[in-house]
Parts: structure tokens; C-alpha cells; sequence
């Protein structure tokens, strides 16, 4: 098995999308070599400028020469490549036959992840010879500001390659969970849809707006998870006092299987958020550029506030 070091690691990134930019942001922070592959030949012109960028604000401006990119997976240079991340388009039969052409092209001890949010590993994997070396490697938007990345073992996964991943992407500056199971939304994405699943509930009985919804999380429990999360938590607490409140609210909780109205009501209409410029909020393009100036800024606070408790990327330098 290869060192779970990234630096001069070799890695192929496939897709350069946001997420994939993103992804080799990480990835080159972590001292990895990093090729990302994306056939779009508009998309390949920007990705030096968006990854050089986004390094140099994070003090790593050096780590921007580990970055090529090139147009197919034909043009990599497959000899020494540990890892291979997909970060392409969200369809299950895209995803499936990209990881069946990868069968011929990669070292025969190279970990292929793919960066799905919701369909698992094993979906993708299916029956292919490679199975045993697949795992989800699912990031969050912005990949690079936000430090979670869920190292996720499929049903034929080598837990050993997941421990494997785990230290890599430590290295890379990232806060890797495993998730030992590929159930549907993972980890963070299952608890996330469980607190939304009641957030919307309450907008659909007009308990709340969305305006207070967002508040209601953000500054009242949400704050306080930048410093425990909802286990630790309860220690500080009382798990007496969580077990109580508990027994009184889960009888009330919504448990409805389908979406809420408020949801379907705005998809029905193509009302999608910033990507059509109305969601539950109006989105003019200047007011969606200042609300990701913003957004991403708090995102850098939250960082640096958190910046004792994070790993040290190996691709920087942290002292003699």
C-alpha cells in the first residue's frame, strides 16, 4: 500500500467543474500532484486562474505549479497515480461507465473515489474488477473552505483503503470522517435532510418564515456546533435534560417521506435558488455575487476560528 502522505503524491482529478476545482484546490495543498481532466475546452482555460487563486489565499500560491490540466483521460500519465477522484456530472450511468474505462487505464493499486452525493459507492462500482478500491470520497461545497470530506466504504470496499484515504486526506489539511456503511446521504447529509426535513415542516404549517427558520439555526443552536457537535453536546448539557425534551418533542416530529410543499411548490415553478435568480429569495446577479462574497467570507472566519483544531495540510511548510 502506498504512504498515506500526499505530498508529491500523484492524483488525477476527473471533471473540472466547481467541485473538481475545488477538489484539486485540496488536493495541491496537500503537496499531491494533481492533473484534472475536464473535456470542455472553455472550462480547462479558467481552471489554472481559479485553482492559483484560491491557493494563493491560502498562502500556498507555490502549490499552484502541481496543477496540469488536460482534455482525456487518454492524455494523463497514468504511471505512479495513487488516486483518482470523479467529480463529473451527477448520473449514475455516466459515473458507471467512467469507472469502467478507468478499469483499463489506471495502476492496478490506485484508490478510484467518487465524489457522489447520493448515489453509493457500490451502485457505481456494480461488478467491476475494481470494486475492492472504490470508495466515496464525498466533499462539500466549497470543497476547499469547508474542512469535512466523508471517506465512505462500499458493500466489496477494503476497509483498509478507507484508513488508507482517511490519513491522505488528513494530510491534505481536510477533516475526513468513515462511514462505514454507503446508506443513502452518507453521514452529514442524513442528518443534515433530518434537520431540514422539520425546518420545512414548519414553514408548511406557517409556524415560522424561512427568514426565522435560518435564524432560528444559525444564531441559536447552529452556533454553538462550530464549537461541539449534537453529541458532545449533550454532555455539556445534561443527557438527562436532551433525554426529556426528547420524549416530549419526537411524538410531534414530521416523519412525512416526500418533500415538503414549500419545496415542490418552487421546483414545480423553476424556481431553484441563485441558479434561476428566484428561490425563496430573489437572486439579481448583483445581489447573488454579494451573498457569495459574504457566504464565502464567514465560511474563511469560521476557518481561521477553527484553525487550532484542524490538520496542517503537508504541502505547507509549519515550521523547522
Amino acid at each position: 500500500m502506498h504512504s498515506s502522505s500526499p505530498r508529491k503524491a500523484r492524483t488525477v482529478v476527473v471533471g473540472g467543474g466547481t467541485m473538481g476545482a475545488d477538489v484539486a484546490v485540496v488536493l495541491a495543498r496537500g503537496g499531491a500532484l494533481v492533473t484534472v481532466v475536464d473535456p470542455h475546452a472553455d472550462r480547462r482555460a479558467q481552471l489554472p486562474a481559479h485553482i492559483a487563486a484560491e491557493l494563493a489565499t491560502a498562502g500556498l500560491a507555490q502549490c499552484a505549479a502541481q496543477v496540469t490540466v488536460c482534455a482525456a483521460l487518454d492524455d494523463v500519465a497514468w504511471d505512479g497515480v495513487v488516486l483518482v477522484v470523479e467529480c463529473i456530472t451527477e448520473r449514475l450511468d455516466a459515473k458507471q461507465a467512467l469507472f469502467a474505462e478507468l478499469v483499463s487505464q489506471v495502476p492496478a493499486d490506485a484508490v478510484l473515489a467518487s465524489n457522489s452525493s447520493g448515489f453509493p459507492i457500490s451502485a457505481i462500482a456494480g461488478e467491476l474488477p475494481t470494486a475492492q478500491r472504490m470508495l466515496g470520497l464525498h466533499f462539500f461545497m466549497p470543497a476547499h473552505l469547508v474542512p469535512l470530506v466523508e471517506v465512505v466504504l462500499g458493500a466489496h470496499s477494503d476497509p483498509a483503503l478507507g484508513a488508507w484515504l482517511h490519513g491522505f486526506m488528513r494530510g491534505c489539511g481536510s477533516v475526513p470522517v468513515l462511514v462505514k456503511k454507503d446508506k443513502p446521504g452518507f453521514l452529514a447529509n442524513r442528518m443534515q435532510h433530518a434537520l431540514s426535513r422539520e425546518a420545512f415542516a414548519l414553514i408548511d404549517e406557517g409556524i415560522a418564515s424561512p427568514e426565522d427558520v435560518d435564524a432560528a439555526v444559525r444564531f441559536g443552536f447552529g452556533f454553538r456546533f462550530l464549537a461541539a457537535g449534537p453529541v458532545l453536546q449533550r454532555d455539556h448539557a445534561g443527557i438527562e435534560v436532551h433525554c426529556a425534551a426528547a420524549a416530549t418533542m419526537y411524538p410531534t416530529l414530521s416523519n412525512t417521506d416526500v418533500p415538503a410543499q414549500a419545496l415542490r411548490e418552487r421546483v414545480a415553478r423553476g424556481d431553484l435558488g441563485m441558479k434561476t435568480g428566484r428561490g425563496f429569495f430573489d437572486w439579481p446577479e448583483d445581489r447573488r455575487r454579494a451573498e457569495r462574497s459574504r457566504y464565502d467570507t464567514l465560511l474563511r472566519q469560521g476557518l481561521a476560528l477553527l484553525a487550532s483544531e484542524l490538520p496542517a495540510p503537508q504541502g505547507e511548510e509549519v515550521g523547522p
